[in-house]
């Protein structure tokens, strides 16, 4: 092709570099090789997978560590279809992802063409947009709304389909591609008046509470949210858990929100995490308030909780913060020892989870984590990463760290790993500990190829008790323990694994060597795995009394 022009392919690229990005976590196919072609002297790197679900899964941490909206770069067809699950993580997690699919040329469609594929069609529920490019004209206008979309509002993933003639297509001469007007979020912002009618209510209210949900859980979200609770002088708590009001990382929270009588859902879903906002887990009296930028959520809020959602408002989530805490009115706190009960029941665990004498064998899951701490604590900039059943609820009760990412509202296992490499890449020379099941480690374990090839360290912290213990332990509670079935692993050498993959491994079943075993993975440099063994218990559900 003549060098003095552009297909569709370079003015993707082109537009993708306007817009910022600088890395795409992809996996090579038919459909999308212009695009690998046009990639050449540009300033973005290609961070190629193992599998097309995994590209997504890195994508995500990558928008939640970096807050740009992470790129995904698949082929047609099966490849489209791979990554489409992992877009459920991104969607509940209300993380900015662009997932960028090759496809068949539209000149071949209806005829048979090679993995012709409905593929906006598939990718629509879990997005907030899907379509197909139609020319090449729209090439990078398509690309700047799809990245304006997922970033607005309650952020998302968004889905672009690249059909491969509008890809080869070439800029005819003389002809002029449409500019591209603007790639950042539209805003709505919140009326001066408005935020006081919330913060009269607030301040009326004896204990009131201010709920958060996904999108606000980053590193400078949580700042953001601890100024706005410094403003207000009312709790301010964060909620992305699965587990949601018995979320371990809250320790006993489910304690004093059923004592609340007034709570602020500021981007928090009314779902399953909530219970719904009904009695027991709320107080049968206790109203609501609510602020999100979705017109549908707020209506079925209205569904859910009837008169007792007494004022609404359609605002993004960060513009109604910044109107809180520039309000001239400030709030006089109703009760300084309610914020201070609100924080010791977040903060409490167990004294038992101190005193757990020695272990050689199957050690106790706070044994195999609770050590790791001192790693997290030495850096500022350090990052969590739970991903599981019951051991990523036993991580998140343990352990913290400035950035944490976890499976997230989605409940779904596997993309630990993937999370992990994207870490590495978002925050390099940072301690990095992601723990997961031994039932995850088999879902992208070829991934930690992706990080040898790429020199990316990390620490892997695999919990091994031999099963799928969630479902194991659903099993024993309903059925009983004489009907448990179809949830047995072997005690498998996940930390060989790692080491033929060319990375680093030790295996733990002393507590003693936990820590030992994490600081020689860390010195290593490498992508490590700890595979520690460890007893199958139920994941704590964390009470004072």
């Amino acid at each position: 092709m003549n060098q003095n022009k552009k297909n569709g392919a370079a003015i993707l690229v082109r537009a993708l570099e306007n817009a910022g990005v600088r890395k795409i976590f992809t996996l090579s196919g038919n459909h999308i090789m212009p695009v690998y072609d046009a990639i050449f002297n540009s300033k973005i790197d290609l961070i190629h997978t193992r599998h097309e679900a995994a590209a997504v899964h890195m994508a995500d941490a990558w928008s939640r560590l970096t807050g740009e909206v992470g790129i995904a770069l698949v082929t047609g067809g099966p490849g489209h279809a791979n990554a489409i699950s992992a877009l459920y993580t991104a969607e509940m997690a209300e993380s900015a992802v662009l997932l960028l699919s090759g496809h068949a040329p539209l000149n071949q469609l209806g005829k048979g063409a090679f993995q012709e594929m409905r593929q906006a069609d598939i990718a629509a529920p879990l997005t907030k947009a899907a379509w197909v490019c139609q020319k090449i004209d729209d090439v990078a206008i398509d690309t700047a709304k799809a990245i304006r979309i997922a970033k607005s509002g309650r952020p998302g993933p968004v889905h672009l389909s690249l059909p491969m003639d509008v890809l080869e297509a070439a800029q005819i001469d003389g002809t002029v591609i449409p500019s591209v007007t603007s790639y950042e979020a539209e805003r709505t912002l919140s009326p001066a008046s408005e935020m006081q009618d919330f913060i009269t209510k607030l301040i009326l209210a004896n204990r009131p509470l201010v709920l958060s949900g996904p999108s606000m859980q980053s590193k400078n979200g949580k700042v953001k949210l601890c100024e706005l609770e410094n403003s207000l002088g009312i709790p301010v708590i964060g909620m992305e858990s699965p587990r949601g009001i018995g979320d371990p990382s809250l320790g006993s929270f489910s304690e004093v929100l059923s004592k609340a009588d007034c709570v602020l859902l500021l981007g928090k879903k009314v779902d399953f995490t909530l219970k719904f906002a009904q009695s027991p887990g709320f107080h049968k009296d206790c109203i609501f308030l609510q602020i999100d930028p979705d017109e549908a959520e707020i209506g079925r809020a209205k569904d859910a909780l009837g008169e007792r959602l007494v004022h609404s408002l359609i605002s993004d989530i960060p513009s109604a913060i910044e109107a809180f805490i520039h309000s001239k009115k400030t709030v006089t706190n109703p009760s300084a020892s309610w914020q201070q009960e609100v924080k010791d029941a977040i903060e409490f665990r167990p004294s038992a989870w101190f005193n757990i004498p020695p272990r050689h064998g199957n050690l106790h899951p706070v044994q195999a984590l609770l050590p790791l701490q001192e790693i997290l604590d030495g850096h500022l900039d350090s990052v969590l990463i739970s991903d599981g059943g019951e051991i990523g609820q036993w991580a998140q009760a343990c352990l913290k760290a400035p950035n944490r990412i976890i499976n997230g509202v989605a409940g779904s296992i596997g993309a630990g790993l993937p999370f992990a490499v994207a870490a590495s890449l978002a925050k390099p020379n940072v301690p990095i500990i992601a723990v997961m099941g031994d039932g995850t480690f088999g879902f992208h374990s070829a991934e930690i190829d992706t990080a040898v090839r790429y020199k990316l360290p990390f620490t892997l912290v695999i919990g091994n008790d031999a099963r799928w213990n969630a479902e194991y332990q659903i099993q024993v509670r309903d059925y009983g323990e004489d009907r448990a079935i179809g949830c047995e692993l072997l005690p498998t050498s996940y930390e060989k694994v790692c080491e033929a993959f060319g990375g680093y491994g030790e295996m733990v079943i002393q507590s003693s060597e936990v820590l030992p075993a994490a600081k020689r993975a860390t010195a290593s440099k490498l992508p490590s795995c700890i595979n520690i063994m460890i007893e199958g218990l139920a994941a704590p559900n964390i009470k004072r009394a």
